[in-house]
């Protein structure tokens, strides 16, 4: 599915030039004009675009229409992980009346979107969309649909790609510095080229082995990193293993969550013969995990991390299917999806991981600003 596409958003991560080039190649998969990514983290606001859409959100931005646009609330808000397109949140004569659209997107010749919105326990609130001409007509359902496949890679791309502020580091020590995030560089056999200070502060999660070896002290984590690894490139997704897992504390809690970011194309130029970079975000435990984070944690189908929300919610496998609509063996065979993805055995091991994550997302924002 999309094989080169997908190697470069991964290059993308530490290449930010290169993300105008996908951006192009996302909106030719919904015959759309272009697209572009908005990163804001301390009110500082990153972005890049389809080089065709350049002067319109060069204008959007500077001449103020950024912070007027409520797309962006309603992106978070509905805390659904996938792109959502403008009948998502508006009637037709809301549209019309909306001044966004009215007065900036349609008189340049666009007004028809599909935009996600991700929010990181960095602090990093990522947006990306695809903007198509208004005269094309509104983005079709399958065509979200092909987006929604691409939207893991794209949602561990942008981290990356945020955390460097969208900026090229020309030394992959520098890259590693610079993400203020416990990282480290592997090769496919899960040894260490290069790791930053942070991750030397993480003796609970990581276990430093003879020869630069590590390995997570979380073994169904680390399984799922060694299967990560031994995937050549161009290994279908749906074989290659999770490329983001909770890391578990010694009590089973969750306390973080590491994401594989593989290296791909020109990124070998800053780190040579790395295969991967292995970065660790933080995981808080204060509420019942969103569908929006499971999906993000463990490439969960929206079936699923409905199912494994609602048990961490206490409901039964018949509660989750009559709430459903569907069988019972329909949430059984979801749940096993569920196990071989997060790495448990047992339903009470799924029900005991799922209530120990959340993340403490920052708050929406209310005051109308956003991409």
């Amino acid at each position: 599915m999309h094989d080169a596409l997908i190697d470069r958003i991964y290059e993308s991560s530490f290449v930010p030039e290169n993300w105008p080039g996908v951006l192009d190649d996302l909106a030719a998969l919904t015959e759309a004009s272009g697209g572009l990514l908005f990163a804001v983290r301390d009110k500082v606001l990153n972005w890049t675009s389809s080089e065709s859409l350049g002067p319109v959100f060069q204008s959007y931005v500077s001449d103020g229409w950024f912070s007027r646009c409520t797309r962006r609330v309603c992106l978070f808000s509905r805390n659904q992980p996938s792109f959502l397109v403008e009948h998502d949140f508006w009637t037709p004569d809301e549209l019309d009346a909306n001044p966004i659209y009215r007065d900036f997107f349609r008189p340049r010749g666009l007004g028809w979107s599909a935009g996600t919105g991700l929010m990181m326990p960095t602090g990093d609130n990522i947006v990306f969309s695809i903007e198509r001409a208004f005269e094309r007509g509104p983005i079709e359902l399958e065509r979200v649909h092909a987006l929604n496949a691409l939207r893991p890679h794209l949602a561990r791309a942008a981290l990356i790609a945020a955390r460097l502020g969208l900026r090229s580091a020309s030394t992959a020590s520098d890259a590693l510095a610079a993400m203020g995030l416990p990282a480290l560089m592997l090769d496919e056999s899960a040894t260490v080229i290069e790791a930053n200070s942070l991750m030397q502060e993480l003796d609970d999660h990581v276990q430093w082995r003879a020869l630069d070896r590590v390995v997570l002290r979380d073994a169904s984590a680390d399984a799922m990193l060694r299967r990560a690894l031994s995937q050549p490139p161009g290994t279908p997704e749906v074989d290659a293993g999770v490329q983001s897992f909770a890391l578990r504390a010694q009590d089973g809690r969750a306390s973080r969550v590491g994401h594989l970011i593989p290296i791909r194309r020109a990124a070998h130029d800053i780190f040579g013969r790395s295969y991967a970079v292995l970065v660790i975000t933080p995981v808080t435990t204060r509420r019942a995990p969103s569908v929006e984070l499971l999906r993000s944690l463990f490439d969960l189908t929206p079936s699923e991390a409905r199912v494994a929300r609602s048990l961490a919610g206490g409901n039964s496998l018949d509660d989750i299917a009559a709430d459903g609509g569907v069988s019972r063996n329909t949430v059984r065979a979801q749940l096993r999806q569920v196990m071989d993805k997060t790495g448990c055995t047992r339903q009470a091991e799924v029900t005991a991981l799922m209530s120990n994550i959340a993340i403490g997302q920052p708050a929406v924002a209310t005051d109308g600003g956003g991409p």
